[in-house]
């Protein structure tokens, strides 16, 4: 019978006088003598995958079962007949295993596995408590107790993945949750187990990839979740939704943006890249239009984000997946359900496109989102997808079709926290005029000398919010679209500014 692995480092414990072998994640594997000094055997770091491995070599089904059910198992084993106890432990920087010399030898028959359900005390190197699958008494489950520390530090997103400490998006920017340490592969899968319904779970199984919102009750959210598969294992994304509809004042949505929702007919798109807040602000608009309408609003969402009860308006929302197949079928179903305002969840592909264009022009008021980092290039963008031959046609609908883009992203605030900046056009009979010729540049000159029907461009958004001591002028230079016409906004607005700090920031 082949040497096990780990036999390889255990037979330095006999050789060498020690009473212990460690095999910590991220320190070499170390023989601890009887006067408690420490020999490192190679000067190799090992990882968690790695000492989970050579455990796992040695151990039996009866450990092995234990160990997929609990923090810590202890079994007997033995080297050239010479008794050992063997302990692996998980800790916050991964699995941990403990060799140490028995007095006694090791019985013929193995003993089935002693396990400590209490929690026992961290290892020498732990840097945080010990996290169980179930938690402590009275804790909660991990994912309840994760998504509680996520929501107490104001996080945005939380972000699992097998082998890896969980980190929380807080204030733009990714932290690490240390006190919960790694997370096991078994972990993972039983966390994910439970958040999943049975559909979502055979869904995941198939594709090794899922979406779903999870209603958080003892959060006072809901959760957006994304399931993946990685190269290491099991995955999962969780974004905070919360149960209360966003207040516009709270967002800082201008006025001209507000009074979208009382339009009685047209497109109108939201954009910016992921994570900016589209979602956030489209539902500010949908309740402003569900309290001051008297009409049938129908959302298509993957998945329902934002629940939007009935207050004056009767409101339908779809989810797809679930309610219907796809963006285009729920769209095109949409348009014999009566509906007065239509909110599309995503605008994908040319076909949803298409038929939101065609929703917009026969009389209803569409809403929809696109991932583009411009108003005007979301024009481009649009018109881009179709073949060549359509293009003059879809520019001639858009300008007909199209009112206004708004296009954000999120900055964070001095003192903590993340605030939009809103670049929006609105489109008039000039600017219209413009898309159907293929004249989307010249829109700019347009949006600078209509700011008072609304125009805003994206760098005087952020000159704004500096001037308001809301954003760094740093934060500005390194999200602005046009750093040039950014730095000439600053000096006529009297910002100043380490010019030479942001651009190295930046590279």
């Amino acid at each position: 019978m082949p040497m096990a692995q780990l036999d390889r480092f255990l037979v330095h414990i006999f050789a060498r006088g020690a009473s212990r072998l460690l095999l910590i994640p991220g320190q070499a594997p170390a023989l601890e003598m009887p006067d408690g000094q420490r020999l490192t055997l190679v000067p190799t770091p090992m990882t968690a995958v790695m000492v989970e491995a050579l455990a796992g070599e040695v151990m039996g089904l009866d450990e092995k079962a234990a160990w997929s059910q609990n923090p810590t198992v202890e079994w007997p084993y033995s080297v050239d007949g010479k008794p050992l106890g063997l302990k692996i432990q998980r800790t916050p920087a991964g699995a941990s295993l403990e060799a140490a010399v028995q007095a006694a030898p090791v019985k013929a028959a193995p003993a089935a596995p002693r396990i400590e359900l209490s929690q026992p005390a961290p290892a020498a190197h732990a840097s945080g408590p010990r996290i169980e699958i179930q938690g402590p008494a009275g804790g909660g489950s991990l994912a309840e107790r994760l998504f509680k520390t996520l929501l107490a530090k104001g996080g945005s997103d939380l972000h699992l993945s097998s082998h890896q400490i969980p980190l929380a998006r807080i204030s733009g920017d990714m932290e690490e949750l240390t006190e919960y340490g790694v997370m096991e592969p078994s972990q993972m899968e039983d966390l994910m187990r439970g958040l999943a319904n049975g559909d979502t779970w055979r869904h995941f199984e198939e594709k090794h990839d899922a979406d779903f919102a999870y209603p958080f009750e003892a959060g006072g959210c809901r959760l957006r979740v994304n399931f993946f598969m990685d190269r290491i294992g099991h995955g999962l994304v969780a974004r905070v939704i919360p149960n209360q509809i966003p207040d516009p004042d709270a967002l800082g949505i201008p006025e001209p943006v507000r009074r979208l929702a009382m339009l009685p007919k047209g497109l109108v798109l939201v954009t910016g890249p992921t994570g900016s807040g589209k979602s956030t602000t489209l539902a500010a608009i949908i309740d402003i239009a569900n309290r001051q309408r008297k009409d049938h609003i129908v959302t298509i969402e993957d998945p329902i984000e934002f629940v939007h009860p009935r207050k004056r308006c009767l409101v339908n929302q779809r989810e797809v997946g679930t309610h219907t197949a796809s963006f285009k079928s729920g769209l095109r179903a949409a348009l014999r359900e009566d509906p007065d305002i239509v909110m599309v969840g995503e605008m994908r592909d040319l076909e949803t496109i298409a038929i939101a264009l065609e929703t917009a022009l026969t009389g209803h008021l569409v809403f929809g989102t696109l991932h583009t980092n411009n108003a005007i290039g979301t024009i481009d963008r649009i018109v881009d997808q179709f073949p060549a031959d359509r293009q003059q046609q879809i520019r001639v609908m858009l300008s007909d079709a199209l009112k206004c883009v708004v296009s954000q992203v999120l900055l964070k605030k001095i003192g903590g926290g993340r605030v939009a900046a809103l670049e929006t056009l609105f489109i008039g009979p000039a600017i219209a005029n413009l898309i159907r010729e293929a004249k989307t540049p010249q829109i700019v000159s347009q949006m600078q000398t209509g700011k008072a029907y609304g125009q805003r461009l994206m760098n005087d958004a952020m000159v704004e919010l500096i001037l308001a001591r809301k954003v760094d002028p740093l934060e500005g230079y390194l999200k602005c679209p046009d750093k040039e016409s950014f730095i000439q906004a600053c000096k006529r607005n009297g910002i100043p500014f380490d010019l030479r700090a942001a651009g190295e920031t930046e590279l």
